[in-house]
């Protein structure tokens, strides 16, 4: 199976088979690739309808290169874990952030998230997460206080009475039940326009569909979010091998 690195012509390949239609694990086969090596290209250079093969050849070119120009980690960063491939755990932190800027949120939140997510400890200070992100001060505390605003993230002091920026095992269920109670919200909106409209209209029945959806869907979510949150609050057992 090769190895090393895409090449130009493999990003062809690829954005032809995505123009083909071709799950990632057929175009994989055919490059000889594990199928998680496309889905992390893919996902970090714009998605399956975006992806354009000489605009992520040069993409990754500019990575690289920042990459090796970049400082060194604020002293402050917690270190890769033992048995960790950085290199991985990178291109694992861009892919995640992708998947979260197609859900909506902008480049620099998206990116602080993944941050957070793929942290042990699920915390770092606003300078952590400069140092981490290669970014200003400035752009991480315009991140955070969308991200705290969205429900996504919260403040704590910790023992140095340093501002610690936090995603807990809640902050997942709290984000789900903010959008059901939108969703729940739209259902109403579109319900009011039935009156409006007039019932037995072919718009009113529209509305009056819609709003017999979201409701469906926003009553699903609740109940489902409920009865899995206890599966965030799950204990990881640390095995011999990650505890030496």
């Amino acid at each position: 199976m090769p190895g090393g690195r895409l090449t130009q012509q493999n990003r062809q390949q690829i954005a032809l088979g995505l123009a083909d239609g071709l799950a990632y694990a057929e175009i994989a086969r055919g490059l000889g690739r594990p199928t998680s090596t496309i889905t992390r290209e893919v996902m970090r250079n714009g998605g399956p309808t975006a992806y354009r093969a000489d605009l992520a050849h040069r993409a990754t070119e500019r990575r690289t290169h920042r990459r090796r120009k970049a400082a060194p980690r604020d002293p402050g960063t917690s270190p890769q874990a033992p048995g960790r491939d950085a290199e991985a755990v990178r291109e694992y932190e861009e892919v995640l952030a992708t998947v979260f800027m197609q859900s909506g949120l902008p480049k620099m939140t998206a990116r602080m998230l993944a941050g957070l997510y793929t942290t042990d400890v699920g915390s770092l200070t606003a300078s952590e997460l400069a140092g981490r992100l290669q970014v200003s001060p400035a752009s991480v505390s315009k991140a955070t206080t969308f991200l705290e605003s969205q429900g996504l993230i919260r403040r704590e002091r910790d023992e140095r009475r340093r501002e610690r920026y936090v995603v807990d095992n809640d902050v997942l269920y709290q984000s789900m039940m903010a959008s059901a109670r939108a969703t729940a919200h739209l259902g109403e909106v579109a319900r009011q326009g039935v009156g409006v409209l007039g019932p037995g209209t072919p718009a009113a029945a529209r509305l009056e569909n819609i709003a017999r959806f979201v409701a469906f869907v926003s009553e699903s979510i609740v109940r489902a979010a409920d009865q899995a949150r206890e599966i965030l609050h799950t204990k990881v057992e640390t095995t011999s091998d990650s505890a030496t």
